[in-house]
Order: structure tokens, then C-alpha cells, then sequence
């Protein structure tokens, strides 16, 4: 999950430019959207306007990497605020079903 706290935001326009290829912008939305071979590129919608991150597009890369070559996909880092929540979320859930 992308982190506007701690990530550099990019527009989704501004995205191709972050990307080896250089792809088109209804390429990078087709990723957003439909994904390639079960992966898709992580966004984050604020005010409105979609964002995604450096290390999501890396993801999205090496995701399609693995899924393409038949490799286990590498996890994605999680950063200790995210970590955090999930474990904060994970908590309430437990105290919830009892």
C-alpha cells in the first residue's frame, strides 16, 4: 500500500516518464485497471486525482518480472507505519470477535 506520508507521489500523468519504456498513458492506466498477467500498478486517490510511487511502479515491475518467468515475486518492503497499522488493524479485528 503506498504511503503518502512517506513516499514521493507521482501524478499518473507524470508516470510514463518514471518507466524505462516510456509507455503511453492509457498503457500505465491499463496497467492501473487491468493489470498484466494478475498484477497491477498500486495508485492512491487523493482530492480526486490518482497517484502512484516510485516503489510501486518497482513493484509493478517486478511482479510482471516474476509472473512472466514463472519466479516467486519478491514482497514489496513494508514500511513500519504501514506494518503498524496492519497490526493495529489485525488487533482490533481480534478483540472484535470475541
Amino acid at each position: 500500500m503506498i504511503d503518502p506520508q512517506t513516499e514521493e507521489l507521482i501524478p499518473i500523468n507524470q508516470a510514463p516518464a518514471h518507466i524505462p519504456t516510456r509507455p503511453h498513458l492509457a498503457t500505465v492506466w491499463r496497467w492501473i485497471q487491468r493489470g498484466v498477467r494478475g498484477v497491477t500498478l498500486e495508485t492512491v486517490l487523493i482530492g480526486g486525482k490518482r497517484y502512484t510511487s516510485p516503489a510501486a511502479i518497482q513493484a509493478f515491475m517486478d511482479g510482471t518480472t516474476a509472473a512472466g518467468s514463472s519466479q516467486p515475486m519478491a514482497k514489496r518492503k513494508a514500511t513500519t507505519r504501514n506494518r503498524q497499522r496492519a497490526i493495529e488493524a489485525a488487533e482490533r479485528e481480534l478483540i472484535g470477535t470475541k
